[in-house]
């Protein structure tokens, strides 16, 4: 039933948001030039690889003298709109229609992150990945990596069609608000380091 919903869903949303999706992508073409789209492979559903699709937010990482620029400097006016509406996300429902994420579901993170998870947080890969999800609901990039993977864990044994709703409801709320975008200290939340070996030897 989840998958035929997801199916269902991201096919119309792609549908009725198509004129949207292309006037901001000529936008980010203006703005930013080539490619409009940002492509980066992550793990889904048991590791497997796939390739999400954002709209870019960022300049490129190095200046025209070959400095590396940070995120700060990286991130354009257009981009931070993009990230505060959460526009910049709605390319992943192409990912949702062919079945590699979930409308619902913990965030794809990046596959370095794999070797740092101990083994009962790598359970956050039981299911697919989602755009929206239980953690992201309770503060996005705003909370800790700890809770942050708690709750992933915790959507991965409670899920089910009626807390995907519930979840997709609160996040419309909360995107319309502009709340939980960004960290205090960074443009996105910081790395993933993985946890202290006295704690990863407990959850073992």
């Amino acid at each position: 039933m989840k998958r035929a919903f997801d199916f269902v869903a991201a096919g119309g949303l792609l549908v009725c948001l198509a004129p949207l999706m292309a006037a901001i992508a000529l936008l980010v073409r203006w703005k930013m030039g080539a490619p409009v789209l940002f492509r980066q492979v992550r793990p889904g559903r048991d590791e497997r690889r796939f390739t999400i699709l954002k709209f870019r937010t960022m300049k490129p990482g190095f200046d025209a003298g070959g400095s590396e620029l940070s995120d700060v400097q990286r991130l354009t006016a257009l981009g931070r709109w993009l990230r505060a509406t959460s526009l910049d996300e709605l390319p992943e429902l192409w990912n949702v229609f062919k079945g590699e994420m979930s409308l619902v579901g913990p965030r794809p993170l990046l596959p370095e992150y794999l070797d740092r998870y101990t083994p009962e947080q790598r359970r956050r890969h039981a299911v697919r990945p989602g755009i929206t999800g239980w953690a992201q609901i309770h503060g996005r990039n705003v909370t800790t990596w700890k809770d942050r993977l708690e709750r992933d864990l915790w959507y991965v044994d409670h899920q089910s069609l009626w807390l995907d709703l519930r979840i997709l409801a609160i996040t419309a709320v909360q995107v319309l608000q502009c709340r939980g975008i960004q960290s205090s200290a960074e443009t996105t939340m910081e790395p993933f380091q993985g946890v202290d070996p006295e704690e990863a030897s407990r959850s073992e």
